[in-house]
């Protein structure tokens, strides 16, 4: 039976892991076992305006590793919600149960590294379509302001009654229309002052006078007999006075 010499197999995994991750693997402590950390980025990240998603993930050998799990935390995240973090800290747990007695440091990082690119798409996603979302509602906004009020006869005409008070025209115009219309008799009465003189003298009993001129040639209007039913020539005598 070959026994693992644990200790061997953890120095040789970190030095590869020095030379695969040149420059980015940071040793943190040795003794008694390698703490150390590997940064991921998802693709397309920028840190100058913080686009992305990254994150530092440290390993802690323990004393049977690669035959027990390594310690795996997670550092200086950017972009990435605590949920998710817990998320991506279960994932990592079951891959490593999946690799038990193999190293397995670059699967884990690698695995971990397939994950952020996953998410932050999804995460991209959801923003392309929530910025959708708002532009197709501010131009609904913008379209309402062309769309007014549905008019109807009803509102049209008490808007018109409203609007012709506000400006004084339904005023002016009931004042123009009673000034121009045809006056009665009763308002000719009451408007009129030598109407009421000239019917008090009635009352009063004054002789009026009236001019006989307008009388005397009755005699020359021409008036059709035949118009009067009772009319009979025979019983007139030419010669009578």
């Amino acid at each position: 039976m070959v026994v693992m010499d644990y200790k061997e197999e953890q120095n040789g995994e970190f030095e590869a892991l020095e030379s695969i991750y040149y420059g980015d693997v940071r040793a943190i402590t040795t003794e008694p076992f390698h703490k150390f950390s590997i940064p991921i980025r998802s693709e397309e990240y920028n840190a100058d305006v913080e686009s992305g998603l990254a994150c530092d993930l440290v390993f802690t050998y323990t004393a049977k590793y690669p035959d027990e799990q390594p310690v795996i935390e997670l550092e200086e995240p950017i972009n990435i919600e605590e949920h998710h973090q817990k998320e991506l800290l279960a994932h990592l747990d079951e891959q490593a149960k999946e690799n038990l007695g193999m190293v397995m440091i670059f699967t884990l990082v690698s695995s971990a590294q397939e994950w952020l690119n996953v998410k932050w798409d999804d995460i991209k996603k959801r923003q392309d379509e929530e910025k959708l979302r708002k532009e197709k509602e501010l131009e609904e906004l913008e379209m309402k302001k062309f769309e007014g009020t549905k008019v109807t006869v009803e509102s049209f005409l008490a808007w018109k009654k409203q609007f012709e008070e506000d400006l004084g025209i339904r005023k002016k115009k009931e004042t123009n229309e009673k000034e121009n219309r045809k006056l009665t008799g009763r308002e000719l009465f009451i408007t009129d002052n030598t109407l009421n003189e000239s019917d008090l003298k009635f009352l009063d009993g004054e002789e009026v006078q009236v001019d006989e001129s307008l009388f005397q040639d009755l005699e020359d209007l021409d008036i059709d007999d035949e118009d009067d039913p009772d009319f009979n020539p025979n019983n007139y005598n030419s010669d009578s006075s």
